[in-house]
């Protein structure tokens, strides 16, 4: 496929949001007929969140923090209590009042998922049940249950009216990872037009940095069917990070028609992300300790390095019941990425004295991503048996260019006494050669079957996939090895519901991955290996104790590793196995106190290396203990006002796989105040929170190639949103 420049969506950006400011002029005063919200709300009833669900979004649990259950791919929404494997879906109350502005910051209580990056860097990675997600140029977050539409490197949470986290290996669910990831799979709900809405936010982070967001929605037609909702944010200034600045910018429309028998959902999004001084990872040399960690102030990045990266993307869906009981449905959308940043990739520590390397390099990348795909669902009965089939044909394809020169020199300095260095000036071509593409073909079918007004359900089905990629040499643009390979992937999973409120689970999943390329310094070097196969068990029981749900599992997860060998070779050698038993709860406790949180213990080994001595070691990036638990209380003293908290605890992190250097283990500490009122009849939020209230410093995630960050200081977040 031909690569298509970037070019910023300049003309669409100011259109969305000229839209928004058109949205609240022309219906900041529709209200119901019977006078309006604001006159119905009560005072002992403001903290309640008053808009209605939207129609395809799952409806919030008690507590309003997460919601009933989430999407599991191609099996659609699916009710917790129903649904063989662990998902979270978090709401936009929680993200809101957590004020969370990415996906990274919004999944912070999640005990299963660890961010590798911190606050300050461009781009979000994760761990998911010991295996890494969206390390790269990836683009693996999925918008709406599909690929290839959310930005690549960071989402923000202005459209997301759910996070969802669909915890392990999904090929059959949601096909190939565009670049592997097995450990789960996060699903971005966006906001759609539901009850009528107008809201304007304004909010300030230290040390300087301020914005607003604006939120409209509204519903027309006889029957409500025509529905809009349109948001638009720009943020800006210095962070607490010294030297660094950053500016960001948020256009989003969600435009849909819901008929009796016809379903459309139309989706427009751009953003814009600029950073001064952004925050890289560290390499720490072989052979050297771990330093202690550095104030999480401090920062070694230079105020001329910086990193420039734009978004746009969209998603069409369509939907049509042929009868009550079967409906045809179909997606088409995409995405394109801009980058341009200098900076280097990662700042080499050299001693116990936190003296560092930086050689800073210009990075110019330009993605192009489409997807499209098309299927049907059916309801029927066999006798006594109920069936839900689903079956779907999926296309992805993705094409990325890029220029990568050398650095032109390099700078010492130290992570706690960081050294103000003269510019070193970047090689700047405009020109991206083509770097990589590949495409993504799938053939699905499932069916969940029911019995005894679904107290046992079975879930079984398979996907046929077929990948094909091209990559050429990088900086010149000539192809340098093709790949074309396929492979099917099942999944089984059960229910068994012996009671209304208690369900007991169990699944068998596998992931699939592109075989890598033997690099240049391979006596293979070109040859590709076969897709990589991860393999899941899992088992668990589910209790709902009315207004507090829990959750505990047990689960093990295989995948193989390419490696270079001592010979030099590279093959598939290598295999890691992560064991783990997670707990989780959320809900309320009492109607004025709410918790929502949990523990993962993991159990990851190395069962198969190049290097012999390295068999029975730790993974890279894998702690035995993640422990979360946020906590809210709405004061009895004062209506309206709630007191918040979260702890954070990660264990111990090796960074290499002779498990000879770890990261210690770290605890965090976030507190909170959120007060609702009504001010001449409009409904005012204020929130204020302080993350890391005691300034810890620690080292946080590891990616999986042994890279690290320092943690984010104390930070302090305000924000006052009003309802029109």
């Amino acid at each position: 496929m031909r690569q298509t420049p970037y070019r910023p969506l300049r003309g669409s950006r100011a259109a969305i949001v000229a839209a928004g400011l058109w949205f609240a002029a022309s219906g900041a005063a529709a209200r119901d007929e019977d006078g309006g919200r604001g006159s119905e709300i009560r005072l002992d009833e403001i903290s309640v969140d008053g808009t209605a669900t939207p129609r395809g979004v799952m409806p919030a649990y008690a507590g309003g923090q997460v919601a009933q259950g989430g999407r599991l791919g191609l099996l659609g929404n699916t009710e917790t209590r129903k649904s063989p494997f662990s998902v979270s879906s978090y709401t936009e109350k929680f993200i809101r009042d957590r004020q969370a502005r990415t996906a990274s910051e919004a999944l912070a209580l999640d005990p299963s998922v660890r961010a590798t990056q911190t606050t300050g860097s461009p781009f979000d990675s994760f761990y998911i049940r010991g295996f890494p997600v969206n390390e790269g140029t990836s683009g693996e977050f999925a918008f709406d249950g599909v690929y290839g539409v959310a930005p690549s490197f960071r989402v923000f949470t202005d459209y997301a009216e759910r996070i969802e986290v669909l915890k392990g290996p999904s090929a059959a669910l949601s096909g190939v990872a565009p670049n592997g990831g097995v450990g789960g799979v996060i699903n971005i709900v966006p906001k759609r037009a539901g009850e009528d809405l107008t809201r304007f936010t304004l909010d300030y982070g230290s040390a300087a940095r301020g914005g607003g967001q604006f939120d409209v929605a509204r519903r027309s037609g006889p029957n409500r069917e025509w529905g809009a909702r349109v948001v638009g944010s720009l943020r800006g200034g210095d962070t607490p990070v010294d030297r660094q600045s950053e500016t960001t910018g948020v256009g989003a429309l969600a435009l849909d028609y819901q008929g009796e028998r016809f379903r459309a959902w139309l989706y427009l999004l751009a953003q814009t992300d600029r950073f001064t001084a952004p925050l890289r990872p560290f390499l720490l040399r072989a052979g050297v300790p771990v330093p202690r960690a550095p104030d999480g102030r401090l920062t070694i990045t230079q105020p001329w390095e910086y990193a420039n990266v734009d978004d746009r993307g969209s998603l069409l869906r369509l939907e049509y019941d042929l009868t009550d009981q079967v409906t045809l449905f179909g997606n088409a959308g995409g995405s394109q990425t801009g980058v341009e940043r200098y900076f280097s990739s990662a700042p080499t520590i050299t001693n116990l004295r936190g003296d560092t390397t930086t050689t800073p390099q210009f990075y110019s990348l330009g993605v192009d991503r489409t997807t499209v795909d098309g299927g049907v669902r059916a309801g029927f009965d066999t006798g006594f048996v109920r069936h839900a089939l689903v079956m779907q044909a999926s296309r992805y394809s993705e094409d990325t260019a890029r220029r990568f020169p050398p650095g032109n020199g390099t700078y010492l300095s130290n992570i706690y006494n960081p050294v103000l260095a003269p510019i070193i000036a970047p090689t700047v071509i405009a020109s991206r050669p083509r770097l990589s593409d590949s495409t993504l073909t799938g053939l699905s079918i499932a069916d969940t079957m029911s019995v005894f007004d679904e107290r046992i359900l079975l879930t079984l089905g398979v996907r046929r996939q077929g990948i094909e990629a091209h990559n050429y040499v990088s900086n010149v643009g000539t192809l340098a090895s093709s790949y074309d390979r396929s492979a099917t992937s099942p999944l089984v999973g059960i229910v068994v519901r012996l009671w209304e409120t208690v369900s007991f689970f169990g699944n068998y999943i596998e992931g699939l991955s592109r075989g890598d390329v033997a690099p240049a310094t391979a006596t293979n070097s070109g040859e590709i290996l076969a897709p990589y196969v991860a393999h899941q068990v899992e088992a668990g029981v589910k209790v709902d104790w009315g207004t507090l749900g829990t959750t505990f599992s047990a689960f093990q997860i295989t995948r193989p590793i390419g490696e270079l060998s001592p010979q030099a070779r590279f093959a598939e050698t290598g295999e890691q196995r992560v064991g783990g038993l997670e707990f989780s709860v959320y809900g309320e406790i009492t109607p004025q106190v709410r918790v929502l949180g949990g523990l993962t213990l993991l159990d990851g080994v190395l069962t198969r290396t190049a290097v012999a001595a390295n068999v029975g070691n730790t993974p890279i990036g894998v702690p035995r203990v993640q422990l979360n638990l946020g906590a809210e209380w709405d004061l009895p003293w004062v209506p309206g006002l709630t007191l918040n908290g979260a702890v954070i605890y990660t264990g111990r992190q090796f960074i290499d796989t002779a498990n000879t250097q770890a990261l210690p283990d770290w605890a965090r500490l976030d507190l909170g105040l959120r007060y609702t009122t009504l001010i001449e009849g409009r409904r005012t939020t204020v929130r204020a929170t302080v993350l890391n209230v005691t300034g810890t410093n620690y080292w946080t995630g590891v990616a999986s190639f042994g890279t690290f960050f320092q943690g984010a200081p104390r930070t302090y977040l305000l924000s006052m949103s009003v309802d029109l």
